[in-house]
């Protein structure tokens, strides 16, 4: 058995169609065909149902396609090893996915101080296009919040973080220090898109005091919120380390609820992770730690 029929069994395991297979592998349709026809006469049994032009994994192919993406995936974490292992530990690469962004610019500060030749790509997503980004591997990190539970997600909870709401200085309820959720059930707001951590937290911690939130705006900018409450286009819920210190805004702490977010550092437990992103993470358990430490 060789890899390449293993890659190419794959290719064809997942698009049923060995036309569409070729061209993603860049290769002939022949070629394809024979490399698949040798894999079965080397196992013994059909990989396939064939039905006109198209290919539909039977019994025997879909218990066989689990073995081989473990074992391409195992050899693939090696050679991830041996490279991380044989390059110089001055240069790297890390590629990291968030649902929050507040604290991320001081984080990769930090980091770029202690490791200034590593290179890094940071994508805000939702919670969901997150997840899926760290099952294919194509991120090393994710910081999220909420923290995601799953038996292969390791998820390490590192900053439990208050949840304010920020109005503008010629609000109503500016002259105070503290609010009642219930007190705003009939204020305008300004908030992210269903789907991220903290929109879906604050819609579900509203509801559980008798309201939902009526929004004048859902963007997928978070940093954008602040703007448009100095504005005066609507009232938000911002978490504390999200806080701006412009003077036009009034932050509340929120008097009758426990209405904090946790923020976690999530991570596939079967894949390698590289030194340069076992670096951050030590550098973001430190970086939380010390906020923790200011706020005591």
């Amino acid at each position: 058995m060789e890899l390449l029929q293993l890659q190419y069994f794959l290719a064809v395991a997942r698009l049923e169609h060995v036309t569409e297979a070729a061209r993603s592998l860049h290769v002939t349709q022949s070629s394809l065909s024979k490399t698949i026809q040798r894999l079965e006469e080397n196992l013994g049994v059909p990989l396939f149902d064939r039905i006109g032009r198209r290919l539909r994994l039977n019994e025997f192919g879909s218990r066989f396609l689990r073995r081989a993406e473990r074992a391409l995936f195992e050899l693939e974490q090696g050679r991830q090893e041996l490279r991380d292992l044989s390059s110089s530990r001055e240069h790297g690469a890390l590629k990291l996915a968030v649902t929050t962004a507040s604290t991320l610019p001081s984080i990769l500060r930090q980091f770029r101080k202690r490791r200034p030749n590593i290179q890094f790509h940071v994508q805000m997503l939702s919670t969901q296009e997150m997840v899926t980004l760290l099952y294919r591997g194509e991120v090393d990190f994710c910081l999220s919040s909420p923290p995601i539970q799953r038996d292969d997600i390791e998820c390490q909870i590192v900053c439990i973080d208050p949840v304010l709401v920020a109005v503008p200085k010629g609000h109503r309820l500016a002259d105070r220090n503290s609010v009642s959720l219930i007190e705003l059930k009939d204020e305008w707001f300004v908030g992210v898109k269903k789907g991220y951590g903290i929109r879906d937290l604050v819609d579900s911690v509203c509801k559980s005091v008798g309201f939902i939130p009526k929004y004048v705006y859902e963007g997928d900018e978070p940093a954008r919120l602040i703007t448009l409450v100095e504005a005066e286009i609507g009232i938000a819920f911002i978490p504390s380390t999200a806080r701006d210190s412009r003077e036009h805004i009034q932050y509340l702490q929120v008097e009758d609820h426990e209405f904090v977010r946790e923020i976690a550092l999530l991570w596939h437990r079967s894949r390698y992770i590289s030194w340069a992103a076992r670096e951050f993470r030590e550098v973001v358990v430190e970086y939380f730690g010390s906020i923790s430490k200011q706020t005591i």
